[in-house]
């Protein structure tokens, strides 16, 4: 077996081994001087000789059948070039997560037979002047017939809802099975042996990310024919790859100039912009510019996901959690981008971090006609921890018991089998709690002050 080599770190920070070290220190970011004196390039400041500028037009229907799509208005606009339709796609259907196994690829680059969400680019317009495009893309016209929309998560879930997805389900299938699920303990037993059930409901709204730079891009045809893509994605290999397999080209035609980002927080991890760029620059032999206005950024560019709770916890008067049972939401809008991996991620999350012997959960990724959530930061994380620890001080107050007691008497310690079977090490949350109430002064009586994350009490 081969040996690694040690790293020598005479090459880091001036030559000293003692002097390499970052943890627990004040490091100024690389970038920070630029950003504050206003020498940081983003793609926008890029001024290029004969650049075009690509906008959409946009389904005005949450669900309906695309029956004709006239584009001689937008044709007819001085200064327009030509208009971008599926027909001119070589791979028109993805999805983003493929490049990690996740399928089927069930989002259209553009709209071919039906649009799901209101929103949805139809066609793309390339133009001389941003104007020009943007008027070109207010002049096509379409004509639909419109289809029942399904706007809510645990109506379209329901017998006999409208089913909106070309697989026949409104919902994501995990392994052949309906949503994410954890199965630990007896539920049923838990309960049963409670002193008391305690239920809580919660939900949250989509979120935009709302950052100060819009999602876009410029591509540039290379004398060899490459494609250099200027982006402000948050996530350049997903952009190379799946731009690539979109465009049916090699990665290797692709360079993905990025690294600036003007505010992401998620919101610039699908891949968007970039192919309908590509498509333009390679149809006109031109740079080619695509930006969301401020108006698109808010109403089409992937939110958090809006999530509905609902716990059901079996707890002894002690203040033991004994069973668990939770039933999660999270509405992917009409596309999965991010969200079947958010849902994982969710249901991974539960039932949060405390030891529970008997716990259940159903966990669905559900298809709506509202416009595609994805990744914002700690996705398919924050909702839940929000509703656990609501639901907890809910528990404290029907008990009528300290919430800090509460979670110390419940929290996972190392050594304990989570719901996931997998045993739990580096915990600390114990710990964490006891400082925490130091902090504001909230007083711990001494058995709580004893406790530890590498012991559990008995009883």
């Amino acid at each position: 077996m081969a040996r690694l080599t040690p790293i020598d770190t005479t090459y880091f920070k001036g030559g000293r081994a003692d002097d390499f070290a970052v943890i627990g220190s004040a490091v100024p970011r690389s970038d920070a001087r630029a950003h504050v004196t206003g020498r940081t390039v983003f793609f926008e400041d890029m001024a290029l000789p004969e650049m075009t500028h690509v906008k959409i037009h946009r389904s005005t229907r949450h669900h309906a059948l695309i029956n004709r799509v006239d584009v001689s208005g937008a044709l007819g606009v001085p200064g327009v070039i030509r208009v971008i339709t599926h027909q001119d796609v070589p791979n028109n259907w993805y999805t983003v997560l493929r490049l990690i196994g996740v399928g089927p690829d069930d989002e259209p680059v553009l709209a071919e037979d039906r649009v799901l969400y209101r929103g949805e680019p139809i066609v793309a317009v390339v133009a001389e002047t941003e104007d020009a495009a943007r008027e070109g893309a207010a002049r096509v016209t379409v004509d639909y017939t419109d289809l029942p929309a399904v706007l809510d998560v645990e109506e379209a879930l329901a017998d006999g809802a409208p089913i909106i997805k070309q697989a026949g389900a409104n919902h994501f299938v995990y392994e052949g099975h309906h949503c994410r699920r954890i199965r630990f303990g007896d539920i049923e037993r838990g309960f049963a042996e409670a002193d008391r059930i305690i239920e809580g409901r919660y939900s949250s709204s989509p979120i935009e990310h709302a950052p100060t730079e819009p999602t876009g891009c410029i591509v540039v045809p290379q004398g060899d024919g490459r494609l250099r893509i200027h982006t402000n994605t948050q996530a350049a290999f997903f952009t190379l790859d799946n731009t690539a397999l979109i465009l049916g080209v090699p990665p290797t035609s692709l360079r993905v100039v990025g690294g600036t980002v003007g505010g992401g927080f998620g919101g610039k991890v699908d891949v968007i912009v970039e192919p309908l760029a590509c498509i333009a620059a390679m149809l006109t032999g031109r740079p080619a510019k695509y930006v969301y206005s401020r108006a698109e950024e808010m109403q089409v560019s992937s939110p958090r996901a809006a999530e509905r709770i609902s716990i059901k916890d079996g707890v002894m008067d002690d203040g033991r959690i004994v069973a668990r049972k939770i039933t999660l939401y999270v509405d992917a809008g009409a596309y999965s981008r991010h969200s079947p991996y958010g849902t994982t991620k969710a249901a991974a999350h539960m039932p949060g971090p405390y030891t529970i012997p008997n716990v259940h959960v159903d966990a669905y990724c559900v298809y709506t006609n509202r416009t595609p959530s994805s990744a914002m930061r700690g996705f398919g994380v924050t909702i839940g921890d929000f509703a656990l620890e609501s639901h907890m001080d809910r528990i404290a107050r029907e008990l009528n018991m300290d919430p800090l007691r509460l979670r110390l008497k419940n929290a996972y310690r190392d050594g304990d089998m989570k719901a996931h079977r997998k045993i739990a090490s580096g915990t600390a949350l114990v710990e964490v709690i006891q400082s925490a109430a130091d902090l504001v002064g909230h007083d711990l009586p001494p058995e709580y002050r004893a406790m530890s994350s590498t012991e559990r009490p008995e009883g």
